[in-house]
């Protein structure tokens, strides 16, 4: 019999233990970086019981009529470990779509976890939601470096790698995450007028949470910050959730430097090093210039879809 939970602190521990053990979990999916931003959210997260023990866990918030899993996170789709089979699957869809009727939701936005984060092959969740005929609502491209079959770097990236080395640019670990922070609110408000999606003092707070997780390597002249890239680490995929520079540091090369050691040492037993979407729009509009950037480093194109099922 399978059973669906609302989540509540009673299963903090329990939860962060299968995120854990879980074939398609991400540190995001732990509660102490969930909850870091749950003023935010109306959370609604489940946990799906089968014979009184946790087979999946699903992070989710409420918004208005719809469901969403998660609204504060990148993907977010149901969470299992190699125990899960493609018949169980079905039969969670099936109460999950019960649940939600009964309280009262008229669609369930799901964000599924792309496969590059699958430790085995975990795409049930996929065929259920084919079953209940749900659509395609978004798909945002990012782009990815397989690890085992990399491609050379492009010719103007090694160029620059040659100018970063010519001015003798150092790479280095930091926890001066607040310097690296005021480069990106410096680019951001110049460029595009906007603000990072974290403070300095959020991304700071969560790097002490998940050391191992979260990082930090910049570029140094003369011990001068000129550039950094934060990484989000899980068991299998690097990924580069802030790539900033200052103006000198790109005519320094100082991006393509840290980018080349992270790709070719310090990452480079990792099954994928990715550098995140390049969509605006809800995925219908590419954004050439920056995708292009990241191709120039072996990169090429992974999907990050959702999905809406209407209740």
């Amino acid at each position: 019999m399978v059973e669906i939970k609302k989540y509540n602190v009673t299963y903090r521990s329990d939860w962060n233990d299968f995120i854990h053990k879980s074939k398609n979990g991400v540190f995001l999916f732990n509660r102490d970086y969930m909850d870091y931003h749950a003023d935010c959210f109306v959370d609604h997260s489940l946990v799906i019981l089968k014979d009184n023990k946790i087979v999946g866990l699903l992070p989710a918030n409420e918004l208005e009529e719809d469901i969403v899993s998660h609204g504060g996170l990148t993907f977010g789709g149901l969470v299992t470990d190699n125990k899960m089979k493609i018949s169980l699957m079905i039969e969670i869809f099936h109460k999950l779509v019960s649940y939600f009727k009964n309280t009262n939701f008229k669609s369930f936005t799901y964000k599924a976890v792309p496969k590059i984060y699958h430790l085995y092959p975990a795409e049930e969740d996929l065929y259920a939601l084919f079953v209940h005929n749900a659509q395609i609502i978004r798909r945002d491209a990012s782009s990815t470096i397989d690890m085992r079959n990399s491609i050379k770097f492009s010719k103007d990236r090694r160029h620059y790698i040659k100018v970063a080395h010519r001015n003798l640019i150092k790479i280095r670990k930091s926890n001066d995450y607040g310097k690296f922070m005021s480069i990106v609110k410096y680019v951001l408000n110049k460029y595009y007028n906007v603000q990072p999606v974290h403070s300095a003092e959020e991304i700071q707070m969560l790097a002490n949470r998940f050391p191992d997780n979260i990082k930090l390597f910049a570029a140094y002249k003369n011990e001068k910050m000129l550039s950094g890239v934060i990484i989000y680490e899980n068991s299998n995929v690097a990924h580069a959730q802030y790539i900033f520079s200052t103006d000198e540091g790109k005519l320094l090369g100082a991006t393509e430097i840290i980018l080349e050691y992270l790709i070719c040492e310090y990452y480079s037993q990792k099954r994928y090093f990715d550098f995140g979407i390049s969509t605006e729009k809800n995925g219908k509009v590419l954004n050439t210039g920056l995708a292009s950037f990241k191709e120039s480093f072996g990169a090429r194109t992974t999907l990050f879809d959702f999905y809406k099922l209407s209740l």
